[in-house]
């Protein structure tokens, strides 16, 4: 089964909002994993518009399935990884005035800078992933870095099956396959929803992991959160 891992940078924008600890971002992270979440993801970035950094050492002690940080890996993200040492790092090449990760990495022109980070990484014990487009070519590239696993960036593939194009599938697929042949654990993020998330399971051959955030807690509004995080636990059988 495709393992749920629940990003929870909402909740901490909804925290910021009002410049208190409502709602908490640990109690929140502690009842995911209560209602069946197999993980948690957070993504600081460098002005902490969401997440800020002492959440990510907060978490630390309170997360007990699998604690995945993502983000760009500058100096100061960097060095909160290595001292976190959290079950996965997912590196994202998200620019600082990003509103939200618009691209995944060129694995071919930035290899020198990911096989050093991700070798760091490694060697302290944390898994590495890398947040990538829907093509071979980068896929054969993320090969190359060594790291364990590649996210699919998945924007496209949700905006295409919205629109009723069930064939924005395929190159997904096919990156999915090749990451399996070369030996890369294949994750997924962006924009999965209730909505296609089942299909996208269906389609994609050894999907190991889901990381989902906005769909879920917009989706939570109406339906709860318990609720839908059990509801997409079954559509990842």
């Amino acid at each position: 089964m495709t393992k749920l891992s629940v990003n929870i940078n909402k909740i901490a924008t909804l925290r910021n909002s009002r410049g208190g600890d409502m709602p908490n971002v640990v109690q929140f992270a502690k009842d995911v994993q209560k209602f069946g979440a197999e993980g948690v993801t957070i993504h600081p970035r460098p002005d902490e518009r969401h997440i800020r950094y002492q959440d990510a050492y907060d978490l630390k002690s309170e997360v007990y399935t699998e604690y995945n940080i993502e983000g760009n890996p500058i100096e100061k993200f960097t060095n909160m990884v290595l001292e976190i040492k959290p079950t996965q790092v997912t590196l994202v090449p998200d620019a600082v005035d990003a509103i939200t990760s618009n691209a995944g990495w060129d694995t071919i022109k930035h290899k020198g800078f990911l096989v050093e980070m991700i070798q760091e990484f490694k060697q302290n014990g944390i898994r590495t992933s890398i947040f990538v487009d829907p093509d071979l070519k980068q896929i054969e590239g993320a090969k190359e870095t060594g790291t364990d696993r590649i996210e699919l960036y998945t924007e496209a593939f949700a905006h295409q099956y919205s629109l009723g194009n069930h064939e924005a599938i395929k190159p997904y697929a096919a990156c999915a396959e090749l990451a399996n042949e070369l030996g890369l654990g294949v994750n997924a993020g962006h924009d999965l929803s209730l909505d296609n998330i089942q299909f996208f399971k269906q389609h994609i051959p050894g999907l190991l992991e889901v990381s989902i955030g906005h769909a879920l807690i917009s989706e939570s509004l109406y339906l709860g959160i318990e609720n839908v995080v059990q509801m997409y636990l079954r559509k990842l059988k």
